[in-house]
């Protein structure tokens, strides 16, 4: 098929979703220490909600690669 690739056919994502940057620091640093394949790119997200007088994070990353 045209547009695909030996490369694209092994491509993964792994999501992450942490209350506390910390934690999604952590989580992210542990994956990448177990990786056995090249990181093609990390998206990272921050969101927000009010509920009632609280506010609420949200942070996340993605982590593209391949085996």
């Amino acid at each position: 098929m045209a547009g695909y690739s030996v490369v694209g056919d092994r491509m993964k994502v792994k999501v992450f979703d942490e209350n506390h940057e910390k934690d999604l620091e952590k989580s992210v640093n542990d994956f990448l220490e177990e990786l056995e394949g090249d990181v093609i790119d990390i998206k990272f997200q921050v969101s927000t909600a009010v509920f009632s007088e609280e506010q609420i994070y949200c942070f996340s990353a993605m982590i593209i690669y391949h085996q």
